[in-house]
């Protein structure tokens, strides 16, 4: 877009050096109109007056009259423009007249069709940067978020019969890829259950087997190598059960979900900045307080993309658990860390439940009526942990505030 701002620009600085370039053309060719043909005519009738011929204007487009000098005062003091000529010690004057109106009307014509010209030229890439380029510009990052997993933000309804289409497109398509990650994460919770639940019913055969062992192993039956057989049989059942029921255990209790995590550093301002371009539009439209506050900027350790999906999974639950009324970031510092703090109106989560807001696949008694899969913050606590940072909830009255720490650099 700037580089397209830019050549229009550059377009209507041709447009004016043009105007200008024709303009002077015009005036200089004005000025030369009137150096030379008057003269051209006056000169022609100062031979025939030099050769003792009649002279005659009558032919003459410039020179309208020719006096000879009689010693008046009248011979110098009239309007029309004239030339004094000397022919023969005897002094004339020629009137004569300019013609203009040739050269004005071209001027008029010429700036008229420069002005339709250049008009039509600005009319048409403007049309091109409103109907083509900026679509085409507010889809340019799509493709990217998508391919962070960042399903939540829609696209921005568009009638051009340009991209109308192709963005209703991509928007269903970004729907649909929100559906399947919620199907999937719905198949992994089941899984997840599941193998709690094999882990838990194998743990109480388990244990009988090796009480049976334990009593095969006292002699408790009467036929010692048939018992040790036994004991041995069973003994070795149940070392391989309770090592299968570990691994059960040991896969269920590992997360499902993959974070791929690429620390480095980053100026903060970065993520502030892009979570600022986007929810100041979005929230005004729903008519909601959004404020951030001032702060110095800083370098902190971290991933910046995941950095700000962290941030948006927040403002996303302030947006969908709030009252709507005000959302707000602020700032602070704390033992070489810098903290920030997202806070909205209208918490109705009870106290007693903040402890497992961070879980996964836990929602809270405040979610009813509302779509999620109790993933979003658990995201959010898994990428600050791989960040090496931290994060925190809070109630205060019917306020929400939800604090990321990360690392200064």
């Amino acid at each position: 877009m700037k580089s397209f701002d830019k050549i229009m620009l550059a377009v209507i600085l041709l447009i004016a050096i043009i105007f200008a370039g024709a303009n002077l053309s015009l005036l200089a060719a004005e000025k030369d109109d009137e150096n030379k043909p008057y003269r051209v005519e006056i000169s022609r009738l100062c031979n025939e007056l030099g050769n003792g011929a009649s002279p005659d204007i009558s032919a003459c487009r410039y020179v309208t009259g020719i006096t000879a000098y009689d010693g008046t005062v009248g011979f110098y003091n009239v309007q029309n423009p004239y030339v004094i000529k000397e022919i023969d010690s005897k002094l004339y004057r020629f009137d004569y007249v300019l013609h203009t109106e040739n050269v004005m009307h071209i001027r008029i014509i010429l700036n008229c069709s420069l002005a339709v010209l250049g008009g039509l030229l600005l009319a048409i890439m403007l049309f091109i940067r409103k109907q083509l380029l900026q679509p085409f510009y507010r889809l340019a990052n799509v493709p990217y978020e998508l391919s962070k997993g960042n399903l939540s933000i829609p696209l921005e309804e568009n009638r051009s019969r340009f991209f109308g289409r192709f963005m209703w497109g991509v928007n269903l398509l970004r729907e649909t890829m929100e559906q399947q990650k919620q199907h999937e994460l719905a198949l992994q919770k089941e899984k997840q259950t599941l193998l709690l639940s094999i882990s838990h019913d194998i743990k109480t055969p388990l244990s009988a087997i090796m009480l049976y062992a334990s009593a095969l192993s006292k002699g408790l039956y009467q036929d010692t190598k048939k018992q040790q057989e036994a004991f041995c049989g069973i003994q070795t059942k149940a070392d391989e059960i309770e090592h299968f029921v570990s691994e059960l255990s040991h896969a269920a209790s590992e997360d499902f979900l993959q974070f791929e995590v690429k620390n480095s550093e980053f100026y903060l301002s970065k993520a502030v900045d892009y979570i600022s371009a986007y929810y100041t539009e979005k929230l005004a439209v729903n008519k909601t307080k959004f404020h951030i506050d001032t702060f110095a900027d800083c370098i902190v350790r971290g991933d910046l993309d995941r950095s700000i999906e962290v941030l948006q999974n927040i403002i996303e639950n302030a947006i969908k658990y709030g009252d709507g009324r005000m959302i707000s970031i602020t700032f602070s510092e704390e033992e070489g860390c810098r903290l920030i703090t997202i806070k909205n109106s209208g918490s109705t989560l009870p106290e007693s439940e903040l402890v497992h807001i961070f879980d996964s696949f836990w929602r809270g008694s405040n979610s009813g009526g509302k779509s999620g899969s109790g993933l979003g913050l658990y995201i959010c606590r898994q990428l600050m942990f791989k960040m090496n940072g931290d994060i925190f909830a809070e109630i205060n009255g019917e306020e929400m505030l939800v604090t990321v720490v990360f690392q200064k650099a």
